[in-house]
């Protein structure tokens, strides 16, 4: 196997970015996601704000989208994520041009060229945690959302703007957020791909 192999014997790190609030309640949402870095997660951000999307999220690729698991559960989680990004390694992410889910969902989105068995790799490494295991309603297909369920002059505006985006970068993690409904998504930890 190339890239996303095993790594034998490795140890993840970890970089915890908690506030050390405690999360309230017997369940907590959580979601996985490679981050996009600046200046390309900056730009696609506000490109998304300027289509009128409601979800001020930013630019990223999603490996586990909102799930809620027990509170409870989260440590054994965390022992997952760990595992899963010590036999996962870095690797270079393209992101290039425009696609779109229309008319199944109205999403545009900017396409991942390269890099895309490593996301589905760690997705479905990600997914095999009990805890984390959930039925999707569409197959897995790595990308970033640029606007989402906005007037369908939005959507095309977006599709036509980016179309011509590339951006290149080296993965070296993924971030585990959490969502207390209290407020936005925060970022509570990052698991460093491979052994360092």
């Amino acid at each position: 196997m190339e890239t996303g192999g095993s790594v034998a014997g490795g140890v993840a790190r970890s970089v915890d970015r908690r506030d050390g609030a405690p999360q309230a309640g017997d369940t907590i949402q959580i979601g996985i996601a490679v981050d996009i870095p600046e200046p390309w997660g900056g730009l696609l951000t506000r490109r998304r704000v300027e289509a009128g999307d409601p979800l001020v999220v930013p630019a990223h690729v999603t490996l586990l989208g909102p799930t809620e698991i027990p509170t409870a559960a989260l440590p054994a989680v965390e022992r997952h994520l760990a595992g899963v990004a010590a036999t996962h390694l870095p690797f270079t992410l393209h992101l290039r041009g425009t696609g779109t889910f229309r008319p199944v969902t109205q999403v545009v989105f900017v396409a991942v060229a390269a890099g895309i068995s490593e996301c589905e790799l760690l997705a479905a490494a990600i997914n095999s945690a009990p805890e984390l295991h959930r039925e999707a309603r569409f197959p897995y297909h790595p990308h970033v959302t640029v606007a989402q369920d906005v007037a369908p002059e939005a959507l095309d505006r977006a599709y036509e703007d980016l179309a011509d985006f590339s951006a290149m970068f080296e993965v070296d993690s993924f971030t585990l957020f959490s969502h207390s409904g209290q407020t936005r998504w925060q970022p509570r930890r990052d698991f460093l791909l491979g052994v360092s």
